[in-house]
């Protein structure tokens, strides 16, 4: 045992440990509900039951729809098609670009930057972050959640915000690139 440490276990089985902690902790609740409330404690257990089985092919779908888009689209490919002068083009594919994008924004971030370093527009990056709100892999969990109603009007609204907002930032980035050019 280290001098330092005021622990008898050594950190790797604390790192061995810590993926377990959440569901050691949700097993230990239920087994107190169980002591304290079965009833009430069985009925919350089916309710999980129920979710988790009403979740299952959805998820599973989700992550089939994420694994074949992270295969097949990689950064590389994305910044090609965001170049300044793509026009309407470019609209098209930095939307789409975003849509199908995958992983956290900030894996994004330095892609951002070499794009912005090697001409991409403020529109078209600003484009790709706000169109990166509709994810096609959850589509089927949306659906199946709240109705295909909601499901469209979400995606139109949230497809017509991420260009109003692009629009916005690219106005805004473009006047102050040009004030700081002229000092």
């Amino acid at each position: 045992m280290s001098q330092n440490s005021i622990f008898p276990f050594s950190l790797p089985s604390m790192a061995v440990m810590r993926p377990w902690l959440f569901p050691l902790g949700v097993s230990l609740l239920y087994g107190l509900g169980f002591l304290l409330e079965p009833e009430n404690t069985e009925h919350s257990l089916h309710i999980c039951v129920d979710m988790f089985q009403q979740l299952t092919l959805p998820m599973l779908f989700a992550v089939v729809m994420m694994v074949v888009f992270n295969r097949f689209l990689s950064p590389a490919v994305v910044a090609r098609f965001l170049g300044r002068s793509a026009g309407a083009k470019g609209v098209v594919l930095s939307s789409l670009a975003g849509i199908l994008s995958m992983g956290p924004v900030y894996a994004w971030y330095p892609l951002f930057k070499t794009l912005r370093d090697k001409g991409a527009s403020v529109f078209h990056v600003a484009n790709f972050v706000g169109c990166r709100s509709i994810k096609p892999a959850l589509l089927p969990i949306v659906v199946s959640s709240f109705g295909w109603r909601f499901t469209i009007l979400f995606l139109l609204m949230s497809f017509v915000i991420a260009l109003s907002v692009a629009c916005i930032v690219s106005l805004v980035c473009t006047d102050h690139e040009k004030k700081e050019s002229v000092r």
